[in-house]
Parts: C-alpha cells; structure tokens; sequence
C-alpha cells in the first residue's frame, strides 16, 4: 500500500482510532450473533445486585497494564482516548452506546470508567532508527499492527446488564449506520451488523461497523462488550493496513483472556 492509501484509510477509520496516531482477536466476522447472545443470555439470567461495584481508581487499577499480555504494548487511554462521553456524539440516541464502546467510554450510565490501548509490539529494529532513517517498509509495518481500545466501566445493581442490553439494542436499531463525532471529528458510519460474541464473561455482544473510505472502498471494525458480574469490558480493534484490503481486524482472544483474568 502506498503511502496516501495509508493516508486515506486512515482518515476514514473511525476517529476514534486516529488519536492511536499522535499517540503513538477472536472478533466479530460478521455471521449472526445468536451464539454468542445466547451463551451469554444463559448466564445473564442471574441477579448481579450483590455484585462489587468499582470506582474509577480502582477501574485503572485493573487495567491491562504492560507485561500482561506477552508481545503487546499497553499505552494508558489518558494518552490515546476520548476522556468524557462528551467527546464522543452520535447522531442517534440508540446509537450512543455504540460509540461509547468504541472510544473505550462506558457504553452505560456510570462514572466509573477507565481506558488504553493494546497492540501488537513494533519491530524492535524500526523502534530504534530515528525518523529520518526510517524506510518506506518501516513506516507500512508501522501501521501493520493491530490496536485494541480496551475500556472498563462498572455499575451499581443491574446497571452492568442494562449497559450490554443498551449496546445489543442499538446493533439492530442502527444497522442501517449513523453518524458519529469524536473530538471535533465527523465520520459516517455506513452499516451495523450483529457479530459473533465469544461468549466470555457472564455475556457478551459483538458487532461490526462499516466506514466509507475516501475513494478506497469500505473498511470494517469490530468491536465485542462483554460483561463480568458489575463491571463491563469494551474491545474494539483497528488495523490501518488490513483495512485498506478490505480486511476487518480481529479483536485479540489473548487480550480479551488476559483483561477478563484480572477481574476475576
């Protein structure tokens, strides 16, 4: 891929993964969700009142930090994410948590959340050149990586199911698309499909977006929220080169294990 491909595919990703730029799976494949909804659905069925709500601080502290998951690098979302919901607006309510989960934000209604970044560790030998000597290969495998928005919210009684119904709702509500603002940024998304939950957590929920690239097709990104007991986990994946192919990056099952593990 030449450079300007690399340039319009990423400005056409969600702007929500442009902020990976400056700073800097087993995912959705787009068949229909009622296996995942369904294994996730058995567990729901038990009441989660009784479960620990966490505050903020105590969010950030169970965050994949670096060293959790061999062969990525965690970046804190301070650095790379939108820091409130009123960063990030969707042109349509049911779509809201949408978006939210995307941008690693509560896709719930909760103060309680935290957020950063997984990927894939650069080449060590592209790391240590200095800009000026990086090559025309150096700068495509740059973008060769595959980046998570990992995001972490919690509830108070049931709102952690209620956050995960809010986000399965708006999968069928907005799948004909919907417009989306982050950071001053507009993006068009053009299409929502249902994915293929992983059935991890006591539920979970997936779904693709699909996003019009400047004069370069369609790109696809999924995103997965799975909910265990009071807190809900967001993971939504990128790739700048796969999705100038037409290729959706696949949400990391080894980022999603190890994110679940620490909240056990």
């Amino acid at each position: 891929m030449k450079r300007s491909s690399r340039a319009r595919t990423g400005a056409a990703v969600s702007v929500l993964a442009l902020a990976l730029i400056t700073g800097c799976g087993g995912g959705s494949d787009g068949k229909d969700s009622s296996e995942g909804s369904a294994k996730g659905s058995d567990k729901a069925s038990s009441p989660t009142t009784a479960a620990k709500a966490f505050s903020a601080a105590e969010l950030e502290k169970l965050l994949l930090a670096q060293g959790d998951v061999k062969g990525y690098k965690v970046v804190s979302g301070d650095d790379t994410l939108p820091k409130s919901k009123s960063d990030v607006k969707a042109d349509k309510a049911a779509c809201a948590p949408l978006a939210y989960a995307m941008a690693g934000l509560a896709p719930g209604e909760t103060d309680a959340n935290a957020s950063n970044t997984v990927s894939k560790d650069p080449s060590a030998d592209a790391a240590s050149k200095s800009p000026e000597d990086l090559t025309e290969a150096d700068i495509e495998n740059a973008f060769d990586i595959d980046m998570t928005f990992v995001g972490l919210s919690s509830y108070q009684g049931d709102g952690a199911e209620k956050a995960v119904k809010a986000v399965s709702d708006g999968v069928a509500a907005c799948s004909g698309g919907f417009g989306i603002t982050a950071q001053g940024e507009q993006q068009k998304l053009t299409k929502v499909t249902a994915g293929k939950a992983s059935g991890k957590g006591d539920e979970s929920v997936a779904f693709s977006v699909d996003s019009a690239m400047d004069g370069a097709g369609t790109a696809t990104f999924n995103t997965e929220v799975v909910r265990v007991g009071s807190t809900v986990t967001t993971y939504y994946t990128v790739n700048f080169v796969s999705a100038g192919v037409g290729k959706a990056a696949e949400i990391p099952a080894a980022v999603v294990d190890a994110q679940l593990a620490k909240l056990k």
